[in-house]
């Protein structure tokens, strides 16, 4: 018994350093090699940390396909593993790669950390990928983080789905692309999507609407 745990743990160490070193192996030949080493050593450290390790390998790679110096790659690898950490403390260890990810760039738009944790406290057994990925947008679009993040909890509350979610920030960056203020049009945009939602009629599970009788 005792030689087949062992032996388990063994297989789990050597799939998990394989998985590692493909990672890494990414980087080789596209890094010059001092911004090489050091890039590897923050992988290290990121992975230690419990942070995913992919992004910041995309990172990197994102740096030398612009033709990025190295410390400026360094930097941006650094600035990311930052964020993946507060949106980790700020979304729970048990967050995936992709809302980790979601949650960065939420913070690097502006929104503060403190909504990733309310989002997350609200929907704890939910995936906040789009809600998150919705924030980060809306910012990019013009409104301002607090704005943007206050609505994306909103309409979440009110139990709008992902697909509603995206286009409402479809529909938010459209008023603003024909010259409406952004905060103006996200306040008219999330009161009509929260009435839209309370006035449908309730979905019974499966997902299937009712249907009327001829």
């Amino acid at each position: 018994m005792r030689r087949a745990a062992a032996g388990l743990l063994l297989a789990l160490g050597v799939g998990r350093w394989g998985v590692a070193r493909a990672q890494t192996d990414r980087l080789a030949g596209r890094l010059p090699e001092p911004t090489h080493a050091a890039a590897l050593a923050l992988i290290d450290s990121a992975r230690a940390a419990g942070l995913p390790a992919d992004p910041l390998v995309n990172k990197a790679l994102e740096g030398a396909s612009k033709g990025a110096d190295g410390p400026r790659i360094l930097a941006a690898m650094r600035l990311l593993a930052h964020d993946l950490g507060v949106a980790r403390d700020a979304l729970g260890a048990s967050s995936s790669e992709s809302e980790l990810v979601a949650g960065g760039a939420a913070l690097r738009a502006g929104v503060a950390p403190d909504f990733l944790a309310r989002l997350r406290h609200e929907h704890p057994d939910e995936p906040v990928v789009v809600p998150l990925a919705v924030m980060a947008d809306l910012v990019t679009s013009g409104v301002p983080a607090d704005t943007a993040a206050r609505d994306v909890l909103t309409l979440a509350r009110a139990g709008l789905r992902e697909a509603q979610l995206v286009e409402f920030r479809r529909d938010v960056e459209r008023d603003i692309a024909l010259g409406a203020p952004a905060g103006a049009s996200a306040a008219v945009r999330v009161s009509a999507a929260a009435r839209g939602v309370a006035a449908a009629p309730a979905t019974p599970t499966g997902g299937t609407p009712p249907r009327r009788k001829p």
